[in-house]
């Protein structure tokens, strides 16, 4: 079916291709028409932070947006009669800007607390109508800048808050760079300028399509606004690879002086099914996030696939089309010396390696394991949590505004704990509330409470707490459970109370925590799904559970060496985060499961090369040292393609892209060269025929689903297709 797919799309090119254009340009115009906004729900259900979060959003409605804090800061002091009337207006000016729905400046009786205990730096709390994801990157510059711009260097003017670090300047789009980047290595892979194209015409129409397809999934699911970059990343990584794969086949097909359109239908028969299974996997993989139970990480799992599952769509359906109109006229624009193709594979750099490694078999797999526990050493260091305003670039205002804050109000400031108060109503509700405050600015660790804020309806209170330590510090998640814990229970002790302790930290906090006790399910979700599918493909019960061991250890080493890169110190300069930076824990799971099906993506190409030529000769060893010579060179270049494109977002300033570039792109640089290029061989030598062990009952359970394909014969292209199989002499490019 695939195959006669393949001839229907190169038979009908023109069709095909005016099909895709007709789809990207329709869903532009159905994403500028019916596309939804990014949102991101990351409270954890059933957690005390979302109950907390609940009556506040039900209670306190002006307090359901976000928040600004704008700075002001002079060092003769923020009551200087010419320095107060700048920030007045600075406050004024605000109050009647678009989404402003209240302003609470310094300089009134209830914004007394919110000045500096050495008079030199004050903040206005800014209450906005709606969260940062709703806003535009213009709509936040229009709010933001023209406050900025009002200071100089007597008044210093920072702005805090989520909204202020979407107004900064957009880092260029960093998809570009890995484009070109990519571009080049296809290039010096091919050597020529047309077969360069087409895996990134394929790409690209792909990738076009699933993000402007993503932008109508925002109207059903909640996509946080990391997932469509993300999505790019990954897409554009995944539709190069695949092209890659299904391109190299039919110019070996040509070189060999099959007709075209032969050479197409072997490289899908072949290199198609090898896509198919592959990109299967690396959906399987990200849908596996559902098993999590995060809200926020749905969508992005949702957004991800559905970019891989286009992109592989476009491989299968538009790049044959393509091939069609490129024929034999593929090698032309060639670069002298570049893309020489190897067809005595017997004598290539990559056979005599294998052979290398296969005489050397169990050094090589000792020597490749020490190696991959080295990198994984660092991880299990790594600090779980959420980077704030102290992570972000120097140059961002939030990051300013944080130093400010923390320097005049004390380190905690930036991030308070919120204290909900239910339960009763009138002057009980606000006798019980005020009784809880005064326990509660007692506990060690609290350094400021303020007074119990009551709703309109009088039946729910809250108050906020600053703690002693920075959001980050431990010492501040241990003070969450102590509230929690002890000193909440102990203070409403007797009462009809019900209290509930919010804020961004217990929030990272449950989230954390949320996540972690569903980690074993995930972890044995994708694993076993993994493992179900390559034992159907490569009939064998050894082969998948190898892959499963050797993915999970380069995962390790990758998850090692973003730990180092956020560790701050040298590697961290080198990557733009120069701090000690935790790592929020929904960022493991989304690059575990992008770059397990990724690494999968490398198995299934190897060994069903490898699997094709052991059903040929029926020798294992040969079979390795064929399956990777031929094969070892097309995963390279595209693990140079996905490297690439995934440290192109290392160029960016979000930390969090930041954070997937570096894993990614670790993952498949460790999965590329240790994995595939020393262990698979080493391993698959020591074990021998054995590798292809499979019960004999379990094979009739079975169905025949294979990965490998193989060429099609003379009797199958006739009699399917009823073509001239006469080969045709190979003109010389």
């Amino acid at each position: 079916m695939l195959v006669r797919l393949s001839d229907l799309c190169y038979r009908h090119r023109r069709w095909v291709l005016g099909l895709w254009v007709v789809a990207l340009l329709g869903s532009v115009a159905l994403a500028g028409a019916f596309g939804g906004a990014a949102k991101q729900d990351y409270l954890q259900h059933g957690s005390e932070s979302k109950a907390a979060a609940d009556a506040l959003g039900g209670s306190f409605p002006v307090r359901s947006g976000d928040t600004l804090q704008v700075v002001v800061h002079s060092d003769g002091g923020i009551s200087a009669p010419g320095v107060r009337a700048r920030a007045e207006k600075v406050y004024a000016d605000l109050a009647g800007a678009d989404h402003v729905v209240g302003v609470l400046s310094p300089y009134t009786p209830q914004g007394a607390g919110q000045v500096s205990a050495d008079g030199t730096t004050a903040y206005a709390q800014v209450a906005l109508d709606r969260t940062h994801s709703e806003f535009t990157v213009q709509e936040a510059k229009d709010l933001v800048l023209p406050v900025l711009a009002a200071g100089d260097r007597s008044l210093q003017i920072e702005v805090g808050g989520d909204v202020a670090k979407l107004s900064q300047s957009a880092p260029l789009g960093t998809e570009g760079i890995g484009l070109l980047a990519a571009a080049i290595i296809l290039l010096l892979v091919f050597g020529s300028a047309v077969a360069m194209g087409l895996p990134l015409i394929t790409a690209l129409f792909g990738l076009g399509s699933a993000l402007m397809l993503g932008q109508l999934l925002m109207r059903v699911v909640d996509v946080p606004d990391w997932a469509p970059p993300t999505a790019a990343m990954v897409g554009l990584g995944v539709g190069i690879d695949y092209a890659l794969l299904i391109v190299t086949r039919f110019r070996g097909g040509l070189a060999e002086g099959l007709e075209p359109r032969i050479a197409s239908l072997n490289a899908i028969a072949t290199a198609g099914r090898s896509v198919v299974v592959a990109g299967s996997v690396v959906i399987i993989s990200i849908l596996g996030i559902m098993l999590v139970g995060q809200r926020a990480l749905n969508g992005f799992a949702f957004t991800v696939s559905l970019a891989v599952l286009i992109t592989m769509a476009a491989a299968l359906t538009l790049l044959p089309a393509m091939l069609g109109f490129a024929g034999r006229n593929i090698e032309r624009l060639h670069v002298p010396r570049m893309g020489k193709r190897a067809t005595e594979y017997g004598s290539s750099r990559w056979y005599r390696w294998s052979r290398f490694i296969q005489r050397r078999a169990l050094v090589a797999a000792g020597g490749s394991l020490v190696v991959l526990l080295a990198l994984a050493a660092p991880f299990l260091g790594i600090r779980f949590g959420f980077p704030d305003a102290q992570n972000d670039p120097a140059g961002y205002t939030t990051h300013r505004a944080f130093g400010l804050l923390a320097a005049g109000f004390g380190p905690g400031f930036s991030a308070p704990l919120l204290v909900t108060v239910q339960g009763g109503s009138g002057d009980d509700l606000v006798g019980a509330a005020s009784v809880l405050r005064d326990r509660l600015a007692e506990v060690e660790g609290v350094t400021q409470v303020s007074p119990v804020s009551f709703n309109e309806r009088g039946d729910t209170g809250v108050i906020d707490l600053v703690a002693s330590t920075a959001p980050q510090a431990q010492v501040t998640e241990n003070l969450v459970d102590t509230l929690r814990d002890t000193a909440v229970p102990r203070a409403i002790a007797g009462t009809n109370l019900r209290v509930h302790v919010g804020g961004a930290t217990a929030v990272n906090l449950d989230i954390t925590r949320g996540v972690a006790d569903r980690m074993p399910l995930f972890l044995a979700g994708i694993l076993l799904a993994a493992f179900l599918l390559l034992m159907l493909v490569f009939r064998s019960v050894v082969v998948p559970l190898k892959a499963v061991i050797m993915n999970l250890l380069a995962s390790a080493a990758a998850f090692g060496i973003l730990t180092l890169a956020v560790s701050g110190g040298r590697i961290g300069d080198l990557v733009g985060i120069p701090e000690r930076t935790p790592v929020p824990i929904l960022i493991p799971i989304g690059i575990f499961a992008i770059l397990f099906g990724l690494s999968m993506d490398y198995e299934v190409f190897l060994i069903s090369r490898i699997k094709e030529e052991y059903d040929k000769t029926g020798d294992n060893a040969v079979a390795v040292a064929d399956g990777l010579a031929k094969s070892a060179r097309v995963i390279t270049a595209g693990a140079a393609v996905m490297v690439t494109v995934f440290l192109s977002f290392v160029l960016g300033q979000d930390v969090f892209g930041k954070m997937f570039g570096i894993g990614l792109a670790a993952a498949v640089l460790v999965d590329a060269t240790i994995v595939r290029m020393v262990l698979v061989p080493a391993t698959m030598e020591l074990l021998g025929d054995r590798n292809w062990w499979l019960p004999g009952w379990l094979d009739g359970l079975l169905p025949q689903v294979r990965a490998e394909g193989h060429d099609l014969s003379t009797d199958e292209l006739d009699s399917l297709y009823h073509v001239d199989l006469e080969p045709v002499p190979v003109a010389t490019p």
